[in-house]
């Protein structure tokens, strides 16, 4: 949009006439790192146009408005207005606030992500209809919404005619894909049926979907499908039911299991990555417990691992049985622990396999990477003819970084 109008985007610290910046809210430490970006950006360029969109912008104006050097708050509607609220950028007395409370029913704004040559994402689906206890999305982003398949079958196309290889499908609940005008109209398997005849792109990704809303038919789907990668993440949030209800999810961990032993069956070398928070309001040490021991036992990839912290209007801000920040820290380092021991055993099943990686415009002391379908980081000696290239290579070794080595012989040129 502000290309559009002859604007130009420079990195941040080519001292910006405007800052555009786009906040969190999921974790306290969003918000703080709002307040750090301010103060940089002032630093950078004293004169500069500060805006705040995103998330912590629409549940908290008046907050963001009293931070030092903010010229403009916009909120969720307003920020795909922003060049029209905002024209002509000038800086005023006082902050602008522009944040109008989230109704019942809310526009869908298409959106794909530009300037990355290698992939791209395709939003499909905002906000949320569930009500867990912990979250503040709903709050942030409303009712559960989402584009037409037509719709999002044409921005692919679109995409494919450009150089992107990966398109990652990504929405708050990307599982209750389907909902138009507050009526549900399609699926999120009907759009990955749709999606997968696209031609002139390599892999679909999908970002993240609920277990509940992963049903066998999707599953079966990806496991034959041309296009769609077997990655799958998967949120938990917790291994025991307990802390499960208490959280207000909509499945307890047999269904998990049963998720995780269905794409196992028909995907064996399927890459699962799982999000999980520790220190929920009445987590004992022996339900926390419950969850290492589950999430030891899955056959899953690795773990993306968050501190409970309390939001305002949530309900489990109000619950008793409060867990010490230092206990939760514990947990949270446990589990992480247990993340590299996870994504390393993943790693050596695949060793002596042969993928397809895709290769980045990532290079660090003269290796390149790259990712294979199932997620795992690849590394190679560079070369820039492999750069946004799709290739065969067999995994050899895991190097000190973590990442995988290929055998260079391997790395043989295809016609695409």
């Amino acid at each position: 949009m502000f290309e559009q109008k002859g604007y130009q985007k420079v990195d941040f610290d080519q001292t910006p006439d405007i800052f555009i910046i786009n906040t969190c809210s999921v974790t306290e430490n969003a918000d703080k790192k709002c307040k750090k970006i301010v103060k940089e950006a002032k630093k950078i360029s004293p004169n500069a146009y500060i805006t705040i969109i995103g998330c912590y912008a629409q549940l908290k104006p008046k907050e963001i408005a009293e931070i030092e050097g903010v010229d403009a708050v916009l909120g969720a509607a307003e920020k795909f207005r922003i060049i029209e609220l905002l024209d002509g950028f000038a800086k005023e007395q006082e902050t602008k606030v522009l944040a109008s409370e989230i109704k019942e029913a809310v526009q869908f704004n298409h959106a794909f992500s530009i300037h990355d040559r290698t992939r791209t994402f395709l939003k499909v689906q905002d906000g949320c209809n569930y009500g867990c206890a912990f979250c503040t999305i709903p709050l942030a982003r409303g009712k559960s919404r989402s584009d037409s398949i037509s719709q999002i079958v044409a921005a692919a196309n679109e995409i494919a005619h450009t150089e992107v290889k990966e398109i990652v499908l990504t929405g708050v609940n990307i599982g209750d894909f389907g909902i138009q005008d507050g009526r549900r109209k399609e699926s999120f398997a009907n759009l990955v049926q749709a999606l997968d005849q696209v031609e002139g792109i390599d892999r679909f990704r999908i970002s993240s979907i609920e277990p509940n809303l992963l049903t066998n038919e999707i599953i079966t789907f990806v496991s034959k499908s041309k296009r769609f990668v077997p990655h799958f993440h998967i949120p938990l949030q917790s291994g025991s039911n307990a802390i499960l209800r208490a959280m207000g999810r909509r499945y307890l961990r047999e269904l998990y299991v049963d998720r995780v032993s269905k794409i196992k069956a028909l995907m064996p070398h399927c890459c699962i990555g799982v999000d999980v928070i520790v220190g929920f309001p009445g987590e004992t040490d022996a339900l926390f417990q419950e969850t290492y021991q589950f999430l030891n036992e899955l056959p899953v990839s690795y773990l993306h691992v968050f501190s409970y912290s309390e939001r305002a209007n949530t309900r489990a801000a109000e619950m008793e049985e409060v867990i010490p920040i230092k206990v939760r820290n514990e947990r949270s380092k446990m589990l992480r622990i247990l993340s590299e021991k996870k994504r390393r055993n993943f790693y050596e099943e695949n060793l002596g396999l042969t993928y397809k990686v895709l290769f980045e415009e990532d290079v660090v002391d003269g290796k390149m990477h790259g990712f294979t379908e199932n997620y795992i980081r690849v590394a190679a000696k560079y070369d820039p003819l492999l750069i946004n290239e799709v290739k065969k290579v067999t995994l050899s070794e895991i190097n000190d970084h973590g990442t995988v080595e290929v055998r260079e012989p391997e790395l043989q040129y295809e016609q695409h």
